[in-house]
């Protein structure tokens, strides 16, 4: 496990440091959806505190959602925060059947999203956190951007790190300088435990039109994920 976490961990500590992400005894809760991302992402953070000059601790936060009315079994991602000395609190919600049987809803990602993040930032201020660290990898970002320019007629992305006033929480994305197929061969190598998702729509979204997109584009014109999350550098959208 040690060598292909390692490999990513200086990107990871990058964006750390890069947008001061973790102050002195944050108490982080990790949004642990089970996917491989968050789980990579739960590993790092483990791994950060043990040498990261600046104290944190960590706890791992899940909010079911339940799809099909079915409890989502994380038995092992349990066992894998144990392994880590992380507590995990797991929250079973009626997300899937509001956001899918009762709204009906024309953009359930979206609606969903944010249902979910209430959740989550509700589930951290009652574990006594005062930041919640989301998974968003790089292709994340390239892809947000492409959506919310075709979709929604506006050149921005999520930020890195993001303050909510009203909640007194800060969220923070330290996975954003690591490519999703470097997460995924991490997850894989290290045999992490990574739950399957029960999304009705999972492969059919907005997100995976932009990212066949940007996979159909990068033969001819070379790595736009790169390109694309350094022009939002350069330009300083959304805090990047």
């Amino acid at each position: 496990m040690a060598d292909s976490l390692d490999r990513l961990l200086p990107y990871f500590r990058a964006a750390v440091d890069r947008y001061k992400m973790i102050e002195q005894n944050d108490h982080i809760a990790v949004g642990l959806s089970g996917g491989k991302d968050s789980v990579v992402m739960l590993a790092l953070l483990s791994r950060l505190r043990q040498f990261y000059p600046t104290k944190f601790s960590i706890t791992a936060i899940t909010a079911d959602p339940c799809f099909g009315g079915q409890e989502t079994d994380y038995r092992a991602v349990t066992a894998f925060c144990e392994r880590l000395n992380i507590p995990h609190i797991i929250r079973r919600t009626r997300l899937g059947g509001i956001v899918f049987d009762e709204l009906k809803a024309k953009k359930p990602c979206s609606l969903c999203s944010r249902m979910r993040r209430g959740i989550l930032d509700k589930m951290a201020q009652e574990a006594g956190c005062n930041t919640v660290a989301l998974g968003h990898h790089k292709d994340d970002a390239a892809e947000t951007l492409l959506m919310n320019m075709f979709f929604g007629g506006r050149i921005g992305c999520f930020s890195p790190v993001t303050r909510l006033t009203r909640r007194e929480l800060k969220l923070i994305r330290p996975m954003i300088f690591i490519d999703s197929k470097k997460i995924a061969s991490a997850a894989a190598n290290c045999g992490l435990p990574v739950v399957k998702s029960g999304c009705p729509v999972n492969g059919q979204t907005q997100r995976q039109q932009a990212r066949e997109l940007i996979e159909s584009l990068s033969g001819q014109y070379g790595p736009l994920v790169d390109r694309l999350v350094g022009a939002m550098q350069k330009g300083g959208i959304s805090g990047w």
